[in-house]
């Protein structure tokens, strides 16, 4: 069968397949497609839809961590009030009245960790203040742009002076001890003693390449890598990083809310992690330099399982390294404030009444 001719172009069905791959020009001559243009072209069609896409993905994990933050806050509400200290908020607890106690959670927690059970108890003979730490919980980032283990540790020595408190007993865990260890060697004067639980005293041994690439970048970048994939890849691994940071002992069923846990999850805090983390590394061997100085009395409390700090590392070896340093060993694991709420009231409280004149 014949196609009606074209321009006086006699075609049929196979020249008509065959012309597929030709244009016309407007005098009606045929003229051949380059094919280097038809599959730069095609790339570039290719290229686009596959951007769009990433976008499209990018875009719903986004929202996805937007709603997780938003049920996070609306499960897990603000326990005390907001305190604007040298223009940054931070989230504080008060409880009670007596002698006070300060008292710093380690990183990605919330103050939660400790009003868990660990709080009610020493309330019963103490004021009891509790932080979220800056970028944690519910308080902010630093208004000065400051970062890192020492730049909390003198947020915090100023709401020391602002609450008026008289010399309290400092207490922290993981992370927060670090702060506590940072306070008391610049702060010396308003600090009665420390109480470190699962510290971190020493430079970390190893860490990943990629966390310290992450914590370089800006805070904007690492906010939207936060929300667009830390957050999302959290939440699939949540259970076995809550297991790990638990263990030997069981995750607590009720740690996502009554311990704070679920605030986690929210991009601005994992920001702050990665660089608490990232900086973490050189602070870390800077204090750690000062503890031969150090004569406030410092109380450790270490598990001997722990697997997420090194109890020799962290803990004989501190302790051995300060003057007025005690280590005590227990069986458990790395998230004492939430396991074990009795012994490590028992372990603050005996630090407490030990702080008022040095450790022979």
């Amino acid at each position: 069968m014949l196609l009606r001719p074209v321009g006086g172009i006699r075609t049929d069905r196979r020249s008509a397949r065959r012309d597929l791959r030709f244009g016309m020009s407007g005098d009606g001559q045929m003229w051949r497609h380059d094919p280097a243009a038809l599959r730069a072209r095609s790339a570039t069609r290719r290229v686009g839809m596959g951007l769009a896409a990433a976008g499209t993905l990018l875009g719903s994990l986004a929202l996805y961590s937007a709603s997780r933050g938003v049920r996070a806050r609306r499960e897990v509400p603000r326990d005390g009030r907001m305190m604007v200290i040298d223009g940054t908020p931070l989230h504080v607890v008060d409880r009670s009245q007596g002698p006070a106690i300060v008292m710093i959670h380690g990183l990605g927690g919330q103050l939660r960790n400790f009003n868990y059970g660990v709080a009610d108890r020493l309330a019963e003979r103490h004021r009891v203040i509790l932080i979220d730490r800056p970028g944690a919980g519910y308080s902010s980032v630093m208004s000065d742009g400051r970062t890192g283990i020492v730049a909390q540790a003198d947020l915090i020595a100023r709401l020391i002076e602002v609450m008026e408190l008289d010399r309290p007993l400092l207490v922290g865990h993981s992370l927060g001890a670090a702060i506590a260890l940072a306070l008391a060697e610049r702060w010396p004067h308003l600090v009665r003693g420390l109480a470190l639980i699962a510290p971190l005293t020493q430079p970390l041994t190893t860490l990943p390449r990629a966390t310290e690439t992450l914590a370089a970048l800006p805070r904007s970048l690492r906010l939207a890598l936060a929300a667009m994939v830390a957050v999302p890849l959290g939440r699939l691994a949540g259970e076995r990083t809550m297991a790990s940071a638990f263990a030997p002992e069981p995750v607590a069923p009720d740690f996502m809310t009554r311990g704070g846990g679920m605030l986690s999850m929210q991009p601005g805090v994992l920001a702050s992690a990665l660089t608490d983390i990232g900086r973490a590394q050189g602070e870390m061997a800077e204090i750690a330099a000062g503890f031969p100085t150090m004569s406030l009395p410092a109380h450790i409390l270490f598990a001997r399982e722990d697997r997420v700090l090194e109890p020799d590392l962290h803990g004989a070896r501190t302790a051995a390294a300060l003057p007025n340093g005690r280590l005590e060993m227990v069986e458990g694991g790395h998230m004492l404030p939430i396991t074990q709420p009795d012994l490590t009231a028992r372990f603050i409280e005996g630090a407490w009444r030990e702080s008022a004149s040095p450790i022979s």
